[in-house]
């Protein structure tokens, strides 16, 4: 690689920090950014890392690690990317090696230059250096360097308009207190001026910001929410560090968003990135109106939680996949500003309800008194809350997603046979704008009531219906005042997943509504029982939020000279989910890998929403231009759309956004498609797929003359196969009848025993014809074949399993992933290997999680 290294151009000296310093082991460990009076200039954000190959940044004359000659851990610096043995940390400091400045002290200005004026390489290897700033990158020799930026400052970048350049966060230094008799007599007036201020603004801060505004910048904060989507946020803020200031990433976890807030109020065009599920979302939007910023700043989503509705609404989509991280800061600087109504609620005890309608587990007070999504009651309430006590109680039993999906679908069945809210008609009362709709409920008889705000509900679905199915409404919007109340039965609400709506009741400004006994309730997915209450809810404000755009950049445009517009012919190509893990940061030979499915002819001026039905026809031609090749496997219902020329890499676009994406815009002869339930032909090219013949072997006629009305075989068969690794003898059983799900005594599938003996060619073989339940099922000790096969280090084994869909998830008797066997195998190339597969199985079952 022409460039190895970056985050080299640091090594002037630093100016005097101010203030007390760190201690060595504070400084040596950090993995969030210093905010006291004693942060240190150009200090490093360390993550732990299992980046390949062994080069120490510090360079051979100060390597710790190779004076000692053993392995120990290292770190990567988020900012500025290099690397480290973790006790070479301290050795950074005696060779001058900083990350890079993001504040300036008070009294420097010359902090915005790229490259600092003084150079000094530690390391032959070193070929390259690159500004952690704009990320241009220039040979090591010094005439090379010297000639482009001797006399130019640093640009910051691609995404220049949306950085908080270092000059603006300036250290500030404490008030000296020498002056005592002057501080009290000005006491009185300070605290007359501070109380005018609030209460943030008059206390003295370590750092200030101090801002030159610009009308081509959109200064950006980003606030990142760590324990959204399965962890997802903790990956993703390491990425915001490289292209972004530290200063302007925050980590919500680390004390909320006010600070952060308050401390920027001032920054003219500011906009801001959520990163998180929805409830992320309000706790920003709830965190602006206390401090009542004006104007307040836009409010853009970057999606990792489960429903992610409101960021479905914007259109930033259902789930994070893996769009690279300069895409969505384009994203937000490109998006539109749009409002979204906000709606109050205020809940009191209800006068009229006796003693008998009490109930002792109910509150009087709602979790929320606003929402953005939606208020509900009933069924889907009760679910919610059920699991939410549950989880409460037992938190241990809830570590996984399948688990908790399972404990909702379970409490959803339960609640319907028990008709737990089939009652709920009769004790509620609602009016809507003065008009009493409590009659009309009362025919209807639902068992949930909504209060919608936007047009997405439940991960996704559209409980108004689709634009255009309901002529006797207004088109339902996110910024016209107006809610949609609807009723759910249990018909409708099932419906609700396939495309169905529920009851359309009315949409109105103002509802109040009455409960005579305690109901489960739900305000944005937050749940409780109420008691008999009187809950009135009003329009609060609007939010001013980021709506992604769709770009038209590279669509021809409709006009009346050319009512039909000009048709692409595009080639369409599949890849494998195991060829896009291992070849996606390679284009060419992720072209390559993949396997043409036919031509589509589209409009030119096509989304992907129009794409996608054309290849779903496509797989249902049987000959001509779509002709199907006859081992070619149909494509599963979870492909997506990759986005194959916007991006130095391949990436997922999310099936929420194919709208937003012309075909002319990821694609130029061919488009290219993940399906993540196929493997492929090149991730095991010495399989068969699951269409094409068994091949043939020595055993074939013995199999042959076991066909016919002979009875089939018994399992201790298969089970002394699976054991002695007989392949051959094996396929025999299968092919006479023999059942692939037989199990021993103590529990074990065919699968366990093969994974026992080390046995590839009985595992393929079990893997492609035995039903998929044989890939999570559990012996007696609660162990799957792939915590085995971790266990065992069965490296290959593993990846047959994990490829062929096995959940990484899963965990034994004693709590443990496949992951953590491995670990305490003491492989950490195979931890490392499930650790990365069960990060990307987090991501695809994202849009099957539902908050309801």
């Amino acid at each position: 690689k022409a460039i190895t290294k970056s985050g080299l151009q640091h090594l002037a000296p630093a100016p005097p920090t101010p203030g007390a310093p760190c201690s060595e082991s504070e400084r040596q460990i950090r993995s969030t950014v210093d905010w006291s009076e004693s942060a240190t200039y150009g200090e490093h954000i360390w993550f732990e890392t299992n980046v390949s190959g062994d080069f120490c940044y510090v360079g051979e004359q100060y390597c710790v690690a190779r004076m000692l000659q053993k392995s120990v851990s290292r770190r990567k610096c988020a900012a500025c990317k290099i690397v480290v043995h973790t006790p070479c940390i301290e050795q950074l400091e005696k060779i001058n090696f900083r990350c890079k400045p993001s504040f300036r002290e008070s009294g420097s200005r010359n902090v915005r230059e790229g490259f600092q004026q003084k150079f000094t390489f530690h390391s032959k290897e070193i070929v390259a250096i690159s500004c952690s700033w704009c990320k241009q990158a220039y040979h090591s020799k010094v005439s090379c360097f010297m000639l482009q930026q001797i006399e130019e400052p640093c640009s910051l970048g691609v995404h220049a308009a949306v950085v908080i350049p270092p000059t603006w966060i300036l250290r500030a230094r404490r008030p000296q207190n020498t002056l005592k008799a002057s501080k009290k007599k000005k006491r009185a007036s300070f605290k007359r001026k501070s109380s005018k201020k609030g209460p943030e603004e008059g206390r003295w801060r370590p750092f200030i910001i101090r801002p030159t505004p610009s009308p081509l910048m959109k200064p950006l904060l980003v606030f990142v929410n760590p324990k959204s989507g399965g962890n997802q946020g903790a990956k993703i803020i390491q990425s915001f560090l490289w292209y972004l200031n530290p200063r302007q990433v925050f980590d919500l976890s680390q004390g909320g968003p006010k600070e952060a807030l308050e401390m920027y109020r001032k920054v003219h065009n500011l906009r801001i990135l959520a990163c998180g599920g929805d409830g992320t979302v309000g706790w920003i939007l709830s965190t602006l109106d206390q401090l009542r910023l004006k104007p307040p700043p836009p409010v853009a989503i970057l999606p990792l939680g489960t429903g992610n509705d409101l960021a479905r609404t914007l259109n930033w989509g259902g789930g994070y996949t893996d769009e690279p991280v300069s895409k969505i800061l384009s994203h937000v600087e490109e998006g539109n500003v749009v409002q979204l109504d906000r709606w109050d609620l205020h809940a009191e005890p209800n006068p009229e309800a006796g003693p008998e309608d009490r109930d002792e587990g109910a509150t009087d007070r709602l979790p929320l008194d606003v929402f953005n999504n939606y208020f509900s009651l009933g069924f889907d309430a009760h679910v919610t809350l059920e699991f939410h006590e549950s989880r409460e109680a037992n938190p241990e039993k809830f570590n996984s997603r399948f688990r908790n999906k399972m404990f909702y679908a379970g409490t959803a069945f339960s609640d319907f046979l028990m008709g737990s809210s089939k009652d709920l008609a009769k004790h509620i009362r609602v009016v809507c704008d003065g008009t009493d709709l409590t009659p009309k409920i009362q025919d209807l008889k639902p068992q949930c009531v909504v209060f919608l705000n936007i047009p997405r509900y439940c991960a996704g679905t559209m409980p108004w219906g689709h634009p255009g199915e309901h002529h006797d409404f207004e088109p339902q919007r996110h910024d016209d005042g107006y809610l949609e109340v609807i009723g759910f039965t249990m018909t409708s609400l099932a419906a609700l997943q396939v495309g169905g709506h529920g009851e359309r009741l009315t949409q109105c400004r103002e509802v109040v509504l009455t409960t005579s006994k305690a109901i489960p309730v739900q305000v944005d997915g937050e749940p409780c029982k109420l008691a008999a209450s009187r809950i009135r809810i009003a329009l609060r404000n609007q939010a001013t939020m980021v709506q992604k755009a769709k770009r038209r950049s590279a669509a021809p445009l409709h006009s009346d000279q050319q009512p039909v517009p000009e048709q692409l012919r595009i080639q369409v190509s599949r890849v494998s989910m195991h060829d896009y893990e291992a070849l996606h940061y390679d284009k060419e030979q992720l072209k390559e890998a993949s396997v043409p499915l036919g031509t589509v002819v589209v409009p030119g001026d096509s989304d992907l929403e129009l794409c996608r039905a054309h290849i779903e026809r496509l797989q249902q031609e049987p000959d001509g231009a779509g002709a199907k090749s006859p081992t070619c496997q149909k494509l599963s219902p979870k492909w997506c759309f990759l986005d194959a020329t916007t991006a130095s890499r391949f990436y997922r676009i999310d099936r929420a956004q194919e709208h937003l994406n012309y075909v002319t815009e990821i694609a130029q002869d061919e488009i290219y498609i993940l399906d993540p339930e196929l493997l492929g032909a090149s991730a095991r090219p010495d399989l068969p797929t699951p269409t094409s013949p068994v091949p043939t072997s020595p055993c074939s006629p013995t199999v042959r003359s076991l066909q016919g009305d002979a009875a089939p075989p018994e399992g201790e068969e298969l089970i002394e196969a699976a054991k002695r690794n007989d392949f051959c003898k094996l396929q025999e059983l299968h092919r006479a009848g023999g059942d692939l799900m037989h199990r021993d005594e103590q529990s074990r599938t065919l699968l366990h025993h093969a994974v026992s003996t080390g046995s590839k060619d009985v595992v393929r073989y079990l893997l492609d014809h035995a039903p998929p339940e044989i890939l999570d099922a559990v012996e007696e000790n609660g162990e799957t074949c792939l915590h085995q096969a971790a266990a065992l280090g069965q490296r290959t084994i593993c990846h047959y399993i994990v490829e062929a869909g096995a959940s990484l998830m899963k965990t034994d008797q004693q709590g443990d992933t496949p992951r953590q066997r491995a670990e305490k195998a003491q492989d950490t190339e195979l931890a490392a290997y499930l650790e990365n597969r069960q990060h990307y199985q987090m991501i695809q079952r994202e849009d099957q999680e539902t908050a309801v």
